[in-house]
């Protein structure tokens, strides 16, 4: 049976975001300072006019502290980063674990918890798409 904590609702304090995605939070807009708890859990960036993004990296809990340029605190809230929500399958070879996402077809999907060749290979092709992507989109030089 799970504990009661475990089944309770997520906090106004609590910012869900699913793995891999963003969310946007509004702060006071004299926020100077950003703290993350576990960066390997959740990142955040400060934009302009007190917007925060914040992303999850890996499940898990972790949080963010947001102070003024005298250090005062001016939010402490907990981030709750979940799974991934699109149609993800999961295909174990022993303990190789696979993950594909399906919409609408089934495509490699970069996922935390993968084997390593599996996972290497899919960061691998997604950097020479972008590195090809990019090169592509440079202006080309004359002689």
């Amino acid at each position: 049976m799970w504990p009661m904590a475990a089944m309770a609702e997520p906090s106004i304090n609590t910012i869900s975001v699913n793995v891999d995605q963003a969310r946007l939070v509004k702060l006071p807009a004299r926020v100077a300072t950003i703290v993350v708890g576990n960066p390997l859990i959740a990142d955040v960036a400060l934009q302009p006019g007190g917007v925060l993004v914040v992303t999850g990296k890996g499940y898990g809990a972790t949080n963010f502290i947001a102070m003024d340029r005298s250090g005062e605190v001016l939010v402490d809230r907990q981030i709750q980063v979940e799974g991934p929500t699109d149609q993800l399958i999961t295909v174990y070879r022993g303990v190789d674990r696979e993950s594909y996402s399906c919409m609408p077809i089934c495509q490699r999907r970069v996922t935390l918890g993968d084997g390593d060749t599996f996972f290497k290979t899919a960061i691998d092709q997604a950097g020479n798409l972008s590195g090809q992507a990019a090169g592509s989109a440079a202006p080309k030089q004359s002689n």
